[in-house]
Formats: C-alpha cells, sequence, structure tokens
C-alpha cells in the first residue's frame, strides 16, 4: 500500500506538472459553459424551472456536471497518443503500480475539473448565482467523483483502441445521449412523461438531481441520497474496470 501511493504521487505529479505547463488546458475546459452560461442562462432567468430555487440553481449544476462528463469521457485522447509515442510502453518496463498508472492520471483529472468547476461558478455568482455554500461544495465533489469515474473509463477505452478517430465517435456515442437524458440543461420533470421515464435509467440524472438539490440547501433529501449512492457506485465500478484493463495491459 505504501508503495501504490508513492507511485501515484509520482504519477499524478508528473501529469500535474504537465498540466501547470498548459495554461491553454487549463482555461479552455470550463469555455464552452461558461459560454452556456453567459448566453443561455439568461433566457431562463423568468421561468419558473423547479419547484423550488431559481434558474441558475438549476442550470448551474447542470453545467458543473457537463464539465466533468464531456472532459474527463475525452481524457483518454492524451492517452492514445503517449501509447504512438511509446510513453505507455516505457512506463510498463518499470516496476510502478499499474494501478498507480491510472490513479495519478485520474486524480489529476479530477483536480484540473474541480479547479475549472470554482471558475464557472465564481463567474456564475457574478451574474446572479445565489446558493449555500454547503451546496456549492457538495457540487464540486459530485464533479470529482464523476470526473473520475468518467476519467477511469476514458483511459480504459483508450487502451483498447489504438487511434484517435476510433476513440472519438464511441465516446460521442455515449456523451451526447448521456447529456441529453440526464437534464444537464433544463429538469427532466419539464420533459413529457416518455422521456423522462427514460431519463431514470441514465445513472447521470442521479447526480445531476442531487446537486440541484445541494444547490436550494437540501441536502437531506431523496434526491441527495440517490445521488451519493448513486456516484459512488459508479466511481467504484469504472475505477475497477480501469484497473482490470491497465493491468491486463501490462501482463
Amino acid at each position: 500500500m505504501p508503495a501504490l501511493f508513492s507511485d501515484t504521487a509520482l504519477i499524478f505529479g508528473r501529469y500535474a506538472r504537465q498540466t501547470l505547463r498548459s495554461k491553454f488546458q487549463m482555461l479552455f475546459g470550463v469555455l464552452t459553459p461558461l459560454l452556456y452560461l453567459l448566453f443561455f442562462g439568461p433566457l431562463l432567468a423568468d421561468l419558473p424551472l423547479a419547484s423550488r430555487g431559481d434558474s441558475w440553481q438549476v442550470l448551474v449544476p447542470g453545467l458543473l456536471l457537463q464539465l466533468g462528463l464531456f472532459g474527463a469521457s475525452f481524457s483518454g485522447f492524451a492517452l492514445i497518443i503517449e501509447k504512438q509515442f511509446g510513453v505507455v510502453e516505457r512506463m510498463r518496463v518499470t516496476p510502478v503500480s499499474r494501478l498507480a498508472l491510472l490513479l495519478g492520471r485520474v486524480l489529476r483529472d479530477a483536480l484540473l475539473f474541480v479547479f475549472q468547476s470554482v471558475l464557472l461558478v465564481i463567474a456564475a455568482l457574478a451574474l446572479g448565482l445565489r446558493a449555500p455554500v454547503g451546496g456549492i461544495l457538495i457540487g464540486f465533489v459530485f464533479v470529482a467523483v464523476l470526473s473520475a469515474g468518467l476519467a477511469s473509463l476514458s483511459y480504459a477505452l483508450a487502451m483498447k483502441v489504438s487511434k484517435a478517430h476510433e476513440f472519438g465517435p464511441a465516446v460521442n456515442a455515449i456523451s451526447l445521449p448521456a447529456m441529453l437524458l440526464s437534464g444537464l440543461m433544463l429538469p427532466m420533470a419539464l420533459a413529457p412523461t416518455w422521456l423522462d421515464v427514460l431519463s431514470h435509467f441514465m445513472p447521470f440524472r442521479y447526480l445531476v438531481d442531487a446537486v440541484r438539490a445541494g444547490y436550494v440547501g437540501g441536502y437531506g433529501t431523496t434526491a441527495m441520497l440517490y445521488g451519493v449512492l448513486m456516484a459512488l457506485g459508479f466511481v467504484v465500478f469504472s475505477v475497477t474496470v480501469g484497473t482490470r484493463v491497465f493491468k491486463k495491459a501490462g501482463a
């Protein structure tokens, strides 16, 4: 276990330094949610989107998880490039833990997207968002968990494919329906009954509902409970899958 921690810290430090040297990577990922916030948010300002809270308390949680969804889903692109340049092969011949090769990358991604989430929330507060501090912090935790889970699956997929043009369509085929059925932009309660029912089979919906509950102070609600359970189950499943793929690839 001490070796796993030290190896994970070593891998995390390597990729964290790469990220810190790339200000473009740190800031560009928040651009799309920020544009939604600036150009889409004002359109919803006077609409009754939910029984509790205002439109900002509905939109901003969705944008936070959208940031994690799309950002982490495409994390595997970097791994494909590393495979092409032989970086992954060189890492495999070292005694570093195969689990650490995954966890170091995943922790870097989770921290990066939480940082971008902080920037997004600061912009939202300037535009009129009002939410309890506890709810905002809960939102950051959900972004970290979602990012860790999706990044793990993304890296697992990247280990299975050899070319970027195979990776991109596969990720898009999953992430776009996930966004539409999770109610990231608007609550699924506004959707037709059949679409609302269908969305309950999408795990990310429960995370969105939980963060929105937190933004109106609903810490002990059923939505929060379901969201926490779904988030924990998802990250455990994803890291387990990613670990098996990395161990098998390094065998």
